[in-house]
């Protein structure tokens, strides 16, 4: 989470996590008016993927990587889109840019790589 200006995301999460896109989404864009924070323009990019609007994810996400490029966050939602709308190539770039920002390994390379190994064994 960035610094201390940053919003408390808390309660936007529990509604994430409850599947409540709805709610979530409508907190996120009241945030997304008062703020330019690259992890609200994170959820809501999640928040649209989860609900099937695509085309805006990507303008979010696109957005928090603008803001903050080593977000990794960003990078496995976004490889995420991209195993979703089947654009294997852009999710292997995700993976690539993971890839360098955690040379050891991290959850969020873990999690795209098993997104894309789903994908391509279907």
């Amino acid at each position: 989470i960035e610094g201390a200006d940053a919003p408390d995301l808390t309660a936007v999460k529990a509604k994430i996590d409850a599947k409540d896109y709805k709610g979530a989404l409508a907190d996120l864009r009241d945030l997304a008016q008062d703020t330019q924070q690259a992890d609200v323009y994170n959820l809501l990019g999640f928040t649209l993927r989860k609900t099937g609007d695509y085309q805006t994810s990507l303008t979010y996400y696109t957005k928090a990587l603008e803001l903050k490029p080593d977000h990794k966050a960003a990078h496995e939602y976004l490889g995420e889109l991209y195993v979703e709308t089947g654009d294997m190539a852009k999710a292997n770039e995700q993976l690539a840019s993971l890839e360098k920002l955690c040379p050891s390994g991290c959850e969020e390379l873990s999690d795209l790589k098993q997104a894309i190994d789903t994908k391509v064994t279907k």
